[in-house]
């Protein structure tokens, strides 16, 4: 059933599969498809596969060994994309501690406007419009994306570094910081082509 799974999972591609759709598809009961995911995870590592099941939220999916990285970006032929600016990620890590939140919440935090920042994660897939919210004008609500957590190597927003919240110096504004997880911390130092 093991090889049912992983075969299971490598048609499912990117969207993955949770340990419910597994057990629906298999028959088995859902602890047991939890057993065999995690059983396929330790295999395929052990072994020195160039596949790793990873979770995501709730999902299941194949994806490719993190070191095999600099061969697969040989093949690709996507343009580079630079950086995220300081604006996208100060409004990033905004949106991902206080989600769902308003732009105008998001100027109130950084001081500034926060448009064009919005615009590159919405594009880059890192948030989402996420409902709008009550109040006068119903200002649209922003979230992180399934994409982000992948991006960040998060499992989930629990994964999030712990936040903190300081005074700025004769401010007397909050802003936050967090002190990134070694998986975080990698991919936005070594990501020289992620916006």
């Amino acid at each position: 059933m093991m090889a049912v799974i992983e075969g299971l999972l490598f048609a499912a591609g990117d969207e993955g599969l949770t340990a419910e759709q597994l057990a629906e598809y298999t028959g088995l009961p859902v602890w047991e498809v939890q057993s065999l995911c995690d059983a396929l995870g330790e295999d395929l590592q052990r072994q020195g596969r160039g596949i790793r099941l990873r979770r995501v939220q709730r999902a299941y999916q194949l994806t490719t060994a993190p070191e095999h990285a600099p061969y697969l970006e040989r093949m690709s032929e996507v343009p580079k994309v630079p950086p995220l600016s300081q604006a996208a990620l100060e409004t990033l890590a905004i949106i991902a501690y206080r989600q769902p939140v308003t732009r105008m919440e998001i100027e109130e935090i950084r001081g500034v406007k926060s448009d064009r920042a919005l615009a590159t994660l919405l594009g880059r897939g890192l948030v989402r419009e996420a409902g709008r919210a009550d109040g006068p004008g119903r200002p649209i609500l922003y979230a992180t994306t399934k994409y982000f957590l992948e991006y960040f190597g998060f499992r989930d927003l629990e994964d999030l570094p712990s936040p903190e919240w300081e005074e700025r110096p004769g401010e007397g504004e909050l802003f936050l910081f967090a002190r990134p997880e070694s998986s975080a911390e990698e991919n936005v130092r070594g990501d020289e082509n992620g916006d």
